[in-house]
């Protein structure tokens, strides 16, 4: 439809070169005046093209791992519908990061107030004020007490009444500054490990559906048989994962407080090398983070360690790769535009219900300027919420893919070695069980 109305505008500005617009020295007039060329159209037109066609030969050579990837997006629902107990368990690490979150302001506020405080003389140097006592030497800037100072200074008249001992801050000891760097480390190693450990169990859960060739034969309390395994035996994978993506995270911190501290030098090779070494270790971050949660499906399915089951994980990725970009890319945009919809549908509903009348007899003392506020933290609030429970069916569609890969290499169809795999997927791929 772009390329059309593109091709549109083109042809009519070109054949009505008069047809422009009376320009007033504003932003919306600039705009509007390249708008108003054929040329600028043309260019709208070749790039949307190209667009067009580079998706249309993507589609058409990955076409049957796209009907692949809908076919595992329709596996997932499966199994989620045969566990619904799952589409709720994220809201127990959602709840536990949130407490994780609101325990290490606390702990960082408690260690930030741990220390004396800390006086110093000021204004000193614009009197003829003299001090007394211990305090007959002091001069603008030096440390002092306020007791002392208001026997040996601020009582001797006039003269001393704009000299003050004024509170600069904390003495802290060096010890709670450690304990400020523990709990930064402990706060994100315990928020990847909370995370890490619901990818576990959901993980667990539906690689124990898809290796049931008779669905029906699922255990009901598949969930909790998952969360008990990964209670028993794979916290320390878990909390190896965990700690490598803190790791990460803190040369991440280290390099953004060199940068800030380096700003003001103003060095342009310096602010070139931190730039490219920000870029790289979030990128590391972001494959650690797909790495972990491949590798925790992976000690889900087989109960290996956590290397071992990164390098599987990575080896069998690697040699699936055309499917594992046409999966990644289809349930991404799938997902997200679910998720979107939900959004905009509250939101929508939202302001309905607040430029109603049916709002008016509720709360006839409300008078509601800007409706738009109350819409937009509706719509970021759903955004977040349907995030959380995607997240649930998007650990599905991974799990199963991960399974899937596996039955296809370790599997046959023959009677000793069935695939596990649904119909569907049987079909797709020209596969049978005989």
């Amino acid at each position: 439809m772009r390329v059309v109305q593109s091709y549109r505008q083109y042809d009519f500005f070109s054949k009505n070169p008069e047809d422009r617009i009376n320009l007033q020295p504003n932003l919306k007039s600039f705009i509007n005046s390249y708008l108003a060329k054929s040329d600028t159209w043309l260019y709208i037109l070749i790039a949307l093209s190209i667009i067009l066609v580079v998706i249309l030969l993507l589609i058409i050579v990955f076409r049957k791992r796209i009907v692949i990837a809908i076919a595992l997006i329709k596996e997932g629902s499966k199994a989620v519908s045969s566990n619904l107990s799952t589409v709720f368990f994220p809201i127990v690490p959602w709840l536990l990061q949130i407490s994780v979150i609101v325990l290490s302001i606390l702990m960082f506020l408690y260690l930030s107030s741990i220390g004396e405080p800390s006086y110093k003389i000021v204004g000193m140097n614009k009197t003829s004020c003299v001090c007394t006592g211990e305090y007959s030497t002091i001069k603008n800037g030096d440390s002092c007490n306020q007791t002392k100072f208001l026997n040996y200074c601020s009582n001797l008249g006039p003269e001393c009444s704009t000299v003050s001992c004024h509170y600069i801050g904390l003495n802290a000891p060096q010890i709670a500054q450690y304990f400020k760097y523990i709990t930064i480390v402990g706060f994100f190693w315990l928020l990847f490990f909370i995370s890490g450990f619901s990818e576990m169990v959901l993980a667990g859960t539906f690689s124990e559906w898809y290796w049931t060739i008779n669905k029906a034969d699922v255990p009901f309390f598949t969930l909790s048989a998952s969360i008990y395994r990964t209670i028993r035996f794979h916290l320390g994978t878990i909390a190896f994962g965990s700690l490598i993506l803190t790791i990460c995270r803190i040369i991440r911190l280290i390099i953004e407080y060199i940068d800030q501290k380096l700003k003001k030098y103003n060095n342009e090779l310096t602010r070139a090398i931190l730039c490219c070494c920000r870029c790289f270790f979030w990128c590391l971050e972001n494959f650690l983070k797909f790495l972990n949660r491949n590798a925790y499906i992976m000690c889900a399915i087989h109960g290996k360690n956590f290397c071992s089951s990164a390098r599987d994980a990575f080896n069998l990725l690697m040699r699936n790769v055309l499917r594992v970009i046409a999966l990644d890319k289809t349930t991404d945009f799938l997902f997200f535009l679910s998720k979107l919809l939900i959004s905009l549908g509250m939101a929508a509903c939202t302001f309905t219900y607040l430029t109603s009348e049916l709002f008016n007899n509720h709360f006839p003392d409300i008078l509601l300027h800007y409706p738009i506020v109350q819409v937009g933290f509706i719509f970021v609030g759903s955004y977040i919420i349907a995030s959380v429970f995607f997240s649930v069916y998007s650990m599905a569609v991974d799990t199963l893919f991960l399974c899937f890969l596996e039955d296809c290499e370790r599997n046959d169809g023959s009677q000793d070695r069935p695939y596990f795999m649904s119909k569907q997927l049987m079909k797709i791929l020209n596969k049978t069980n005989k």
